[in-house]
């Protein structure tokens, strides 16, 4: 990148995680610290071979293309800052975003809204926006904190900060829609969620798996409604499977406990101390999990590593 480009983007805080797809990386911007205006949310595609932006989609002033200096948009928000940053559904390529607290009109601005763009981040093609956005951008209760799950073959979970689980059908929505859930079940504990719900497959089923500070649960996925089969009331980061076992960190200091998926019992609760947003890493028989805050400004910090029997 160079010029204009590289200090624009810059200019914003990269706090989700990035994507590589199909010779792309893939990132999502938020804001300020404090929210401090003018900011605006953006998805970035980067060609990874030559460095250059490929496409630029503002969540604010999207009729304009590439990054654009905050100050000349007249609105400031919508930061995208969940802890799954661009989701990319498996087949198509698409991406998937939620946006934080910001104007919304349905053509320009998308404050509080899901959006699924196409795969290079250039063209805007189905959008979800809550029949009550106004009162969410007002009572700092917006979407970003939870970010999209795709559930095959079709439908997306979106959560937020009002603790409730919106089941969407990617066929029926259009962009500059409000409202039009499939259905909508509540969050563990009815708390807000600010994690990354967690999808499995087993024979015969679809789970989602969705934690929050008060608590976890498991959800049966089925005709497009989530029906709550178990939980408890420990709390946890966004949920990780790997090898038929459902991991959740709990940022409390109860350490990192560990699931049967279908029937939610613990097998093992392994020791850590607190946290804030980190999940583990599982491969190769090993599990990484960092403590520690990075609001707390420290130089040093814990990365536990776990060996699997």
């Amino acid at each position: 990148m160079a010029g204009n480009r590289h200090r624009g983007c810059r200019s914003r805080k990269v706090r989700a995680p990035t994507q590589s797809r199909d010779g792309l990386v893939l990132l999502a911007t938020g804001g300020y610290l404090g929210d401090a205006p003018p900011y605006q949310g953006h998805v970035v595609a980067i060609d990874k071979e030559s460095g250059e932006i490929v496409n630029v989609f503002n969540t604010l002033c999207s009729d304009r293309e590439g990054v654009i200096d905050p100050s000349s948009c007249d609105e400031s928000g919508s930061a995208i800052w969940g802890r799954g940053g661009v989701v990319v559904e498996p087949e198509s390529g698409n991406l998937l975003v939620s946006t934080g607290n910001g104007d919304w009109n349905g053509s320009s601005n998308w404050g509080d809204s899901m959006l699924e763009l196409s795969p290079d981040a250039g063209q805007l093609l189905k959008s979800y926006t809550p029949e009550n956005e106004q009162e969410l951008d007002a009572g700092d209760t917006d979407l970003s904190s939870a970010s999209p799950a795709f559930v095959p073959p079709h439908f997306v979970v979106q959560s937020g900060k009002d603790g409730l689980l919106r089941v969407l059908d990617l066929t029926t929505l259009e962009v500059g829609q409000k409202g039009g859930e499939a259905s909508i079940a509540s969050a563990p504990g009815d708390t807000g969620v600010f994690t990354a719900p967690a999808v499995w497959e087993s024979p015969g089923e679809r789970w989602v798996f969705v934690a929050n500070s008060a608590g976890t649960a498991g959800y049966v996925f089925q005709n497009a409604k989530l029906e709550r089969h178990w939980e408890n009331e420990s709390s946890g980061t966004s949920p990780v499977l790997a090898g038929g076992l459902l991991y959740v960190y709990d940022p409390d200091g109860e350490g990192l406990n560990v699931y049967e998926p279908e029937s939610g019992n613990r097998v093992a609760s392994l020791p850590a101390g607190g946290g804030h947003w980190s999940s583990p890493i599982i491969i190769n028989g090993r599990i990484a999990l960092p403590e520690g805050s990075a609001n707390d400004h420290g130089t040093e910090g814990v990365l536990n590593i776990y060996r699997l029997p």
